[in-house]
């Protein structure tokens, strides 16, 4: 008994441990920034010098998303990159807390690995950011567990924050309500306190209609103005390419759901359903919307995997190891090579990151000239050009796609405006701001929208020069 006891706490330290080491992963990541991280992180930056958003700085995001990023002040590298590796731990945690209620202690532990493995070997683009898809991972783990426990409440509390994480958490709540039939009201109740809570603090700063307008009229705008020709085509695609990468999840589902799920079939197939149906909303299919579909994935596809593994130990066992060394040869020689270009002092030669890198010399430049109450605007979508800085805009505005009407996602190719009557208001308010230093972080990619293009700003860039580029990037400093 005594050896028994024994061997099991060495099997779960050595889960812990590899839990720890893959979600550590992340800080090769640490001297770069990624898409959409960025943007919260330097609206965290804004809500720190006494800005709300929606009231004082343009923000279509809802507002946990940029809250998440208080806890480290806004800042970037190493604060960064642990705070997202201890948010994953998080999550890894409650998803072994709902398959030991559903399972067992077996497939506890093999879902928190395989959940901390799919959140490393992925797209870099997809599972380095905690951008509101893979931010909602906590809220909605939260949610489903309190569900499957009948604790409505909390069930709804959960839903709740989840939803001022990323609105596609009203899939998560209909998965719950699903699961508590007949029991809706404390579901209903704890769903709505936090909502209200979030509702009164923007009614009594006054950031209720600005949240409106940029949250959901932009974002209705935005999911309507979809640059997708084919959209089935391309959800066919990107989901073959998503099961591929993570036929471990596929082959286990398939295998527990033609065996035994214990009576929580009716539950899987729901959430699995309404987890893929908030996967294809807006028919982008942008391999971070995954992150919605990846919990039940692993839920469902332990019970399948720690079967096999018990029936044919062997034959199975060498099949999950070729199914996962696929992911693990395809995107884990990057974070090592991004480790040792870390340690050889240079950068990175990856198109991905250019971006980033341009943004990063560009606000190394603007720093050995600013001076203390300086403040920046930057043309096009640069936000992580305001982290390295850690300047911030004086106006409403800090990246051009509220005043072009052109989304950051096709903005390098195209001039079309999804909204184009109020972007011409809003350039309207820009020019009553006198931001010292200007970036235009687009124009040198598309001239077509360049900030020279629209008349009514050729007065306001009048005020600024030419201090210093980059490859990407203009800096311009105002002169009077």
């Amino acid at each position: 008994m005594e050896a028994a006891l024994r061997h099991l706490r060495s099997v779960r330290y050595g889960a812990v441990s590899l839990l720890i080491v893959l979600c550590c992963f992340r800080f090769a990541h640490v001297h770069l920034l990624r898409a959409d991280e960025e943007y919260h992180l330097a609206a965290a930056l804004q809500i720190l010098h006494g800005k709300i958003p929606y009231l004082d700085f343009w923000y279509d995001k809802p507002p946990l998303s940029a809250i998440y990023y208080l806890a480290i002040g806004g800042d970037w590298g190493w604060p960064l990159r642990l705070l997202d590796a201890a948010y994953m731990l998080a999550a890894c945690a409650l998803v072994y807390r709902l398959a030991r209620v559903w399972w067992g202690e077996a497939e506890a532990w093999t879902a928190a690995l395989l959940l901390g493995f799919f959140t490393t070997f992925y797209l870099p683009s997809a599972v380095i950011p905690f951008a509101a898809d893979a931010l909602m991972l906590v809220p909605h783990l939260a949610a489903i567990y309190c569900a499957a426990r009948r604790r409505s409440l909390w069930a709804g509390i959960w839903c709740g924050i989840a939803f001022l994480v990323n609105p596609k958490a009203l899939f998560a709540f209909a998965v719950c309500a699903i699961w508590l039939w007949p029991d809706w009201l404390p579901l209903l109740c704890g769903f709505a306190i936090p909502i209200l809570i979030a509702f009164l603090c923007a009614l009594g700063c006054g950031a209720w209609h600005g949240y409106l307008q940029q949250v959901w009229a932009w974002g209705f705008l935005y999911a309507e103005g979809s640059p997708v020709s084919h959209p089935f085509s391309l959800g066919v695609v990107r989901t073959a390419d998503w099961l591929g990468f993570h036929a471990a999840l596929t082959a286990g589902a398939i295998f527990a759901f033609t065996t035994d799920l214990r009576g929580h079939r009716r539950r899987m197939v729901t959430w699995l359903a309404l987890s893929f149906a908030a996967v294809c909303l807006g028919t982008r299919f942008a391999p971070h919307y995954f992150f919605q579909l990846l919990p039940a994935m692993v839920i469902a596809a332990t019970p399948g995997i720690v079967g096999a593994l018990r029936r044919l130990p062997t034959r199975a066992a060498a099949i999950l190891a070729m199914l996962l060394l696929v992911p693990l040869i395809r995107f884990g020689p990057r974070y090592f090579r991004l480790a040792y270009d870390d340690l050889s002092h240079r950068d990175p030669q990856w198109p991905d990151v250019a971006l980033d890198l341009d943004s990063q010399q560009a606000a190394r430049m603007i720093r050995s000239l600013a001076h203390p109450g300086d403040t920046l605007f930057v043309w096009g979508y640069r936000p992580d050009v305001y982290v390295y800085t850690r300047l911030i805009p004086p106006g409403l505005f800090w990246d051009s796609q509220p005043l072009t009407g052109v989304p950051a996602d096709r903005h390098l190719s195209t001039t079309q405006a999804i909204y184009g009557g109020p972007a011409a208001g809003n350039r309207q308010i820009l020019i009553r701001s006198d931001p010292t230093f200007l970036v235009d972080g687009l124009g040198l990619l598309n001239p077509k929208l360049r900030p020279g293009v629209y008349p009514e700003l050729r007065p306001w860039l009048a005020h600024y020069r030419l201090v210093a580029s980059t490859k990407l990037s203009l800096i311009y400093r105002r002169i009077n």
